[in-house]
């Protein structure tokens, strides 16, 4: 049987991991000596293939080739069949755990106005506490752009409003007649606790 899927930390003491695409196992193997490590990352040194399987019988366990482009090739003791299950393991822990982040834009403007301030500030605040970027951005139109300070403090208000679930990625930086800004989520702890936080009732 031909595996098919990526070797990762299974050289034992010898050398350094590298990915391995098509690991060959026992009788698959027809090098005429390899270099042995055993279950518990001792290396045996050089020897006969055959004298390999043996004590992969013996101990009924696989050869397991791990390293082919070393001369001779390195092969690993292993329950080959246990490996390929805690392997499949991992990787579906770690598909699980994974998030991708995107980024929200909250559109601004240099002369927004006090209700639709706070409507935006509310729309970042979910887009962060969901675990999202949120980029800030303001257009400038006409002569607005000659005032850019405006918008300076438009985006600064915005981040003070936020501070308590998130950071500053990025700082207001102006590119043409647009203004633009990072935020960053904190980490969930800092973000709960600053939630519980304004949930307390004021003494």
């Amino acid at each position: 049987m031909r595996a098919f899927f990526v070797s990762v930390d299974i050289f034992g003491n010898y050398g350094r991991c590298v990915r391995i695409n098509d690991l060959m196992i026992n009788e698959e193997i027809r090098d005429r000596e390899v270099r042995l490590i055993d279950q518990n990352g001792e290396q045996l040194g050089i020897m006969p293939t055959r004298r390999a399987m043996e004590l992969a019988e013996q101990a009924n366990l696989d050869l397991v080739k791990i390293a082919p482009q070393a001369k001779p090739p390195v092969c690993k003791l292993m329950d080959y069949g246990k490996y390929r299950f805690e392997q499949s393991k991992k990787e579906r822990e770690i598909r699980k755990n994974q998030r991708v982040i995107t980024i929200k834009e909250v559109r601004l403007s240099a002369v927004i106005a006090d209700h639709d301030f706070d409507v935006r500030v509310k729309a970042g605040q979910k887009f962060l506490q969901d675990g999202d970027k949120v980029k800030a951005s303001i257009r400038f139109r006409g002569r607005q752009i000659a005032h850019s300070q405006i918008g300076m403090e438009v985006m600064n208000a915005f981040a003070e409003r936020l501070k308590d679930i998130s950071v500053v990625e990025r700082k207001p930086l102006i590119e043409g007649r647009n203004m633009s800004m990072v935020l960053a989520p904190k980490d969930n702890k800092d973000a709960k606790e600053a939630k519980e936080a304004k949930q307390q009732p004021k003494e």
